[in-house]
């Protein structure tokens, strides 16, 4: 098959460059926004005069007939065409003749691939956003269904202090909304049009760039026509906001993956988010989330991938370039499977709190409090501290838990505790008296379930 940049040379390569050559098996998916971004420059050449009107309109009803005929089925990819662009300019050219060849007019490769990149990436970061609010929300609605189920709060994975179900699942959706914040962010910096800055000089041609930026909806242009072709930026900080986002759903995956086993059993997921074993019947296995959490090192891979083959690149626009889609799509997809599986985990997730509080009984995480009564006694801390330690010892070698230890045990180490001890070291009590913002009594947990809402 004849290139369309042949000229040159003869356009004759050897079928296994070609295949190296060709990106077309995965810029395929840019098909639309490849017509799309046409569509605005024809119709850019049209109100420019650098084409008739006669052959934008031309242009346009043939770039619109070839979108439908591929969303329709009509019309099927050329695999053998070296990439997207190529496939819809010779697809074009068929039907129209010599005024499909006038499309290329005032444009390169160069920006042309910059463009569909970038109208790409912006649309799937409206669709991660969309999955990530999705989890947010059940995250949200689980964490307000439980917000004052007692459980161990964590600290070097020992049980630490009292807190609430809600209040722990709250810190996960803290994160997911740094991760919206970012992904908007993002997308601000993406939303910058790179076309008309051709192979990387601009043209002679009186284009207008801001009426080709205006049509396909961005905010502005890139100010240099070195950097519209060669600026990458937007997708390793997109891939860069994804790998964030994974490794906070990792997290999360690890401590279900925690809470899920028999020596927690916090909670118990779903069975349509969990495998059996090929040889032992009684398991139930967490491969959903431990697949969560391993695909988080490859969407990792995915974003040093992209940096490593942006570090060494001279400008403007290298063939080292084109290794950038796999990498991102890659990425996004990844997480979007991941964000959606995610969701479902969570929704479905049945939530064990006798168990929680039995470990929190057992893990004497109200020592503390014991303490700070001690202190409100007139004890100084160090000392209070000492009697403290010595009261979970006796309770340890007894299986006594501080809620029920007689009172005349506690006095014989402190004869300053009275009755009063048992309200001190009651768990509820113990979380409710956390009330300062952002802590875990249900007041406070309540005050921040109404505002991650409100942001939502």
């Amino acid at each position: 098959m004849a290139k369309m940049w042949a000229g040159r040379t003869s356009g004759e390569t050897s079928a296994l460059a070609d295949d190296f050559n060709s990106s077309i098996r995965f810029d395929c998916r840019m098909a639309k926004q490849d017509i799309t971004g046409s569509m605005a420059h024809a119709a850019m050449l049209g109100a420019t005069g650098i084409l008739p009107q006669a052959d934008v309109e031309s242009l346009i009803d043939g770039l619109q007939g070839i979108l439908d005929d591929l969303e329709s089925g009509a019309l099927e990819i050329d695999m053998s065409c070296e990439d997207i662009h190529m496939f819809v300019e010779q697809v074009l050219t068929e039907r129209l003749g010599d005024v499909g060849k006038k499309l290329h007019t005032a444009r390169s490769r160069n920006d042309q691939v910059a463009l569909d990149l970038r109208l790409t990436l912006r649309e799937e970061i409206d669709e991660i956003s969309a999955k990530t609010k999705a989890l947010l929300a059940a995250v949200l609605d689980k964490a307000e269904a439980y917000k004052d189920a007692i459980v161990p709060g964590y600290t070097h994975l020992q049980r630490a202090q009292p807190i609430t179900f809600g209040h722990h699942l709250l810190a996960y959706a803290s994160m997911f909304l740094r991760d919206l914040d970012r992904l908007a962010d993002c997308k601000k910096r993406m939303n910058v049009s790179p076309i008309g800055s051709c192979a990387l000089a601009g043209t002679t041609f009186p284009t207008d760039r801001r009426f080709e930026a205006e049509q396909l909806g961005f905010d502005s242009v890139c100010l240099n026509s070195i950097d519209g072709v060669s600026d990458r930026d937007f997708a390793v900080e997109l891939m860069g906001a994804i790998a964030l986002l994974q490794m906070h759903m990792s997290r999360f995956a690890e401590e279900i993956i925690l809470w899920s086993s028999w020596e927690f059993k916090f909670v118990e997921l779903s069975d349509a988010f969990t495998t059996g074993s090929s040889i032992m019947p009684q398991k139930k296995n967490s491969d959903m989330a431990e697949l969560i959490r391993g695909k988080t090192g490859r969407v990792y891979g995915d974003l040093f991938s992209l940096l490593t083959v942006l570090k060494g690149l001279p400008l403007a626009y290298n063939k080292d370039m084109q290794e950038d889609k796999e990498s991102v799509f890659d990425a996004v997809d990844t997480v979007k499977m991941c964000l959606d599986v995610f969701a479902g985990m969570v929704e479905t997730m049945n939530v064990l709190t006798d168990n929680m509080k039995k470990a929190a009984q057992t893990g004497f995480i109200n020592a503390t409090d014991l303490a700070d009564y001690l202190v409100g006694k007139g004890l100084p801390f160090r000392s209070a501290y000492k009697v403290s330690g010595q009261v979970v010892a006796e309770c340890i070698k007894t299986g006594a838990v501080l809620e029920t230890l007689p009172l005349a045990t506690y006095q014989s180490f402190c004869d300053l505790i009275d009755e009063g001890v048992y309200d001190a070291v009651d768990l509820k009590n113990c979380v409710d008296r956390r009330n300062s913002e952002g802590g875990t009594s249900v007041s406070s947990v309540e005050a921040q379930l109404a505002l991650m809402k409100a942001m939502l």
